[in-house]
């Protein structure tokens, strides 16, 4: 009998017994002793293999796999868990194109079915991935705009980044050295102060990222450049001009400039400073001829550099303070603005009223407007149509204001009467016909001929009026009586008066011709009514004196027509009664021996 005590694995195998003695010795059949054991502890293999001082890595989008293996009698079975949670069974465990979503711990649980016992071994797997896109890259001013920060920011990644800045990237391959030391920092933002004035104008700075999921190294950009020009100053103001806005700029560079106000000493107080592009003041007369001066400062210009505002009050000037134009014209006001800061909103005119003239309502009023507007930045032109002596002569003004005060000035206008035409009369006023349908008219200047011919004349007004009925004539004075105009001259009311005692109706233009005619021929007559004409010579809008009424006159009866169609006449009957005689005669010649015998013996 043979006794084992202590029974491991390492006894597991083939025995049998053998009995020999000095003659013989004899085996016996062999015996199969199966030590059932384990499991061990399991031992994970990770492949890729890459181990890190936080266990083991995979970079995002590779293909691991993990294979647990564990020593046990009977084989064990497997079981695999992630972040505690039972995802496979079986010794191997394959993730394609892991993400990083599957970073954390992996345990494999061996088994023993047998024994029922079992044992566990978990590592942690993190995953890599790079941040997402490139570095971004930054200048920032620093030390009171003194210094430039270059600043490299590459968020996200596992692990983060690593970040270094340098002026020539090719230059590394040659010696060259990284800005802020050798090495890299494995951070998302990294920041390196570079000296202002070393640093030339339009230097370039590459940050270079690099990361471990990265077969290749990226990089961002930024260039360091000053402003163009000068700063620049402007004001505006706000609605109905409470606030005045001074802002100040100097565009461009990288980075941008700083700028600041210095606001001119009050009594009483000090000179005033405000940081801010923008300075708000309210408005004020006492701010006229003020001076505000903005400065600025760039990290790459050793020099503050300045700009300056002075506001003033409107000044407006005009062509011509007074203006002259014969009645009947157009004629154009100017007003012109010639300083003023901040800007005027607008040049407003106001007529010889005081009433203001509105460029929206004369519009509206197209077709029976009286002014047109017409503007610019720097002027606004009033244009008054079809001038008028009573209605448009008199005071004109021109008004700006601003933030800072207002100014006004006047343009007078007077508006002149062209001079009296010439009287002229009528020479001849007769009926082309008995039928009383045409009136032929002539008439003639006074002066023509003596060199006075076309002397401020442009047309002649042709009236008649017919004589009416005395039952007619009361009913239309009765509805005359209340429509007299009131402030026509004696002269013209004299005239009136005759009219309404005269049995003739008003007068009606009929015609209006041109200065070089003096002959005309007025149709569509009434045979059976009176007339009486007139003519008045015009020189553009003035009127002069009319010409005496007269009543066209009858045409001259003439005897000496109606003779000679008679003669005629009497000619043509008796030339067709020879020819019928004679006719007669050689058709009834047979029928009358007597005279064809006679005719023959003469013979």
């Amino acid at each position: 009998m043979f006794n084992m005590t202590e029974v491991n694995r390492n006894y597991t195998g083939w025995y049998r017994c053998v009995a020999r003695n000095q003659v013989n010795q004899e085996r016996s059949d062999r015996i199969w002793l199966d030590i059932i054991f384990g499991p061990d502890i399991p031992q994970i293999d990770v492949t890729p293999y890459s181990i890190t001082d936080r266990g083991y890595s995979a970079q995002e989008r590779q293909t691991v796999s993990l294979l647990c293996q564990a020593q046990s009698n009977p084989p064990s079975q497997y079981v695999w868990f992630y972040n505690n949670s039972q995802v496979y069974a079986g010794p191997q465990f394959t993730i394609t194109r892991i993400l990083r979503m599957h970073t954390g711990t992996y345990a494999c649980l061996a088994q023993n079915t047998y024994l029922n016992t079992r044992s566990m071994k978990t590592i942690s797997l993190t995953v890599y991935y790079p941040p997402d896109g490139s570095p971004s890259c930054s200048v920032l001013p620093a030390m009171n705009y003194s210094s430039l920060n270059l600043t490299c920011s590459w968020p996200g990644g596992l692990p983060s980044p690593s970040l270094r800045w340098t002026t020539n990237p090719l230059s590394l391959a040659q010696g060259g050295a990284w800005l802020g030391g050798e090495g890299s920092w494995p951070a998302n933002n990294v920041s390196v102060l570079q000296s202002g004035s070393q640093t030339n104008n339009n230097s370039l700075f590459t940050c270079q990222g690099m990361h471990p999921a990265l077969n290749t190294s990226t990089q961002c950009t930024a260039r360091a450049w000053s402003p163009y020009g000068e700063p620049v100053c402007s004001a505006y103001a706000t609605g109905m001009n409470q606030y005045l806005l001074l802002s100040c700029s100097w565009e461009g560079g990288s980075p941008r400039a700083v700028v600041w106000w210095e606001v001119p000493k009050e009594e009483g107080r000090g000179q005033e400073v405000e940081t801010s592009k923008i300075l708000v003041l309210r408005s004020n007369s006492t701010q006229n001829g003020q001076a505000y001066t903005c400065y600025a400062k760039h990290p790459l210009d050793t020099h503050t550099r300045t700009c300056s505002l002075k506001l003033e009050a409107p000044v407006l000037l005009t062509q011509r303070s007074v203006v002259s134009v014969f009645e009947g014209s157009d004629v154009q006001l100017t007003c012109i603005l010639q300083s003023n800061y901040p800007p005027a909103n607008q040049i407003v005119w106001f007529n010889n009223h005081r009433q203001e003239v509105v460029q929206e309502v004369q519009e509206a009023l197209a077709k029976t407007r009286k002014y047109v507007l017409r503007r610019a930045a720097a002027w606004t032109n009033l244009t008054v149509l079809e001038t008028d002596g009573t209605t448009d002569s008199g005071q004109y003004w021109c008004s700006a204001s601003n933030a800072v005060g207002g100014t006004e000035i006047p343009v007078t206008l007077l508006v002149k009467r062209y001079p009296m035409p010439p009287n002229v009369t009528l020479v001849r006023l007769v009926y082309s016909s008995r039928q009383r349908r045409e009136v032929e008219l002539e008439w003639q200047m006074e002066g023509e001929g003596e060199g006075g011919e076309g002397r401020g004349l442009t047309g002649f007004i042709l009236d008649h009026r017919l004589e009416e009925a005395p039952g007619q004539r009361r009913e239309e004075e009765e509805k005359e009586k209340d429509r007299e105009e009131a402030g026509t001259d004696p002269a013209d009311q004299e005239e009136q008066r005759q009219e309404k005692r005269s049995s003739f109706s008003p007068w009606k233009q009929v015609a209006v011709l041109e200065a070089r005619e003096r002959v005309h021929t007025l149709g569509n007559m009434t045979p059976t009514d009176t007339y009486q004409i007139r003519i008045t010579a015009v020189n553009h809008r003035t009127l002069g004196h009319p010409s005496p009424p007269e009543t066209p006159a009858d045409p001259p009866f003439s005897a000496y027509p109606a003779v000679i169609g008679a003669a005629i006449g009497g000619m043509l009957i008796a030339a067709i009664a020879t020819v019928l005689l004679f006719m007669y005669i050689i058709r009834n010649r047979n029928n009358n021996p007597r005279t064809y015998t006679h005719t023959t013996n003469s013979h």
